[in-house]
């Protein structure tokens, strides 16, 4: 018999409730479909359905073997997944998926480290937001990411927590300037410059909600995807950029949130007084995934984005789960 055949169809009626709309769903004719029921039940030895010429009701029996069928199914859908990956070249290659602002750096050494420790893996790299991140960690377009939360993450594993400081990109000649740190409500009244909200959805607005906690509730947000855009905006001397800080700035890579520094372009970068704002960053991966590379790559990655993009470990907490209100679009 058929049994992975015959479990989806289970579980359609189970769904369904309804053996016609069952047939349709898997484009068959309902005789057969009833006839391959009967099959299973006589294999199990048990009573799927109770079924009256008005309705179709799981029995416990049924009721028990449904998310054990469901789960069967998706171990068969992975196995074949996995088939087609070895049949179009596919198995040995790790894809990954990375943030567009993480630093040229920062990339160049996250792919060196993996190379050296898995020389035979090919590794294929994604520029993408956090959202279609998680939407192609969910269809199996890739198998990794680095996210940034709060994001949605059911269905993943997350790797350490990491912590990047954001400090304040504004122009040479802003008087805020000359402060060797600046308070967060200082800059009452300066528009911001962040990334497309789409990209990141509850980063973004996380962020705007922290501004304006601590004082700074912008008068307009412009949205930048490209750092030299965001830099422009910049330097037109009434918005400002909340950035981690440049790899050549004086200090870079401590995180005691000290020192600042000059960045190209004639605007400079300072970090905020108390680190009031961070970018909160991990690895993730679909918790289905074999073990081996993917584990690997995010260990790899932890140890780079810690070295060279000077984050700090978080205390393990337990991720924030993203609920946008459609009135407002902030976090609840």
């Amino acid at each position: 018999m058929d049994i992975v055949g015959h479990l989806a169809h289970f579980v359609a009626v189970a769904e369904e409730l309804h053996f016609g709309r069952a047939a349709e769903r898997l484009g068959m004719a309902q005789p057969p479909l009833s006839q391959r029921i009967r099959r299973l039940e006589d294999e199990l030895g048990v009573r799927l359905f109770d079924r009256t010429s008005r309705r179709v009701e799981l029995t416990a029996a049924g009721r028990l073997l449904l998310p054990e069928a469901r789960d069967v199914l998706g171990r068969v859908g992975r196995i074949r997944e996995l088939a087609e990956r070895s049949r179009s070249g596919e198995i040995g290659l790790v894809r990954a998926g990375l943030p567009a602002d993480l630093g040229g750096d920062v990339v160049a050494a996250l792919v060196s480290a993996f190379r050296g420790r898995h020389p035979d893996l090919r590794l294929t790299l994604r520029e993408t937001g956090t959202a279609e991140q998680v939407a192609a960690l969910a269809d199996g377009s890739l198998d990794i990411a680095v996210l940034r939360h709060p994001c949605d993450t059911r269905g993943l594993s997350l790797g350490p927590m990491l912590a990047q400081p954001l400090g304040v990109l504004l122009a040479a000649d802003d008087p805020l300037a000359d402060d060797p740190e600046i308070r967060a409500e200082a800059l009452a009244g300066r528009d911001l410059v962040l990334f497309p909200r789409e990209e990141a959805p509850g980063v973004h607005d996380d962020l705007l909600a922290a501004c304006r906690r601590n004082g700074f509730d912008p008068p307009a947000v412009h949205e930048a995807r490209h750092p030299q855009f965001a830099l422009g905006l910049v330097l037109v001397g009434t918005a400002v950029a909340l950035v981690p800080r440049p790899a050549d700035a004086p200090g870079a890579g401590r995180t005691d949130g000290t020192g600042g520094g000059a960045a190209a372009g004639g605007a400079v970068w300072r970090p905020l007084a108390g680190s009031p704002l961070v970018l909160r960053t991990s690895c993730a991966w679909r918790r289905d995934a074999a073990p081996g590379p993917v584990a690997d790559f995010a260990a790899v990655t932890t140890d780079v984005l810690r070295e060279v993009a000077a984050m700090r470990p978080l205390d393990p907490t337990p991720p924030r789960r993203v609920v946008l209100r459609p009135s407002s679009g902030f976090l609840s």
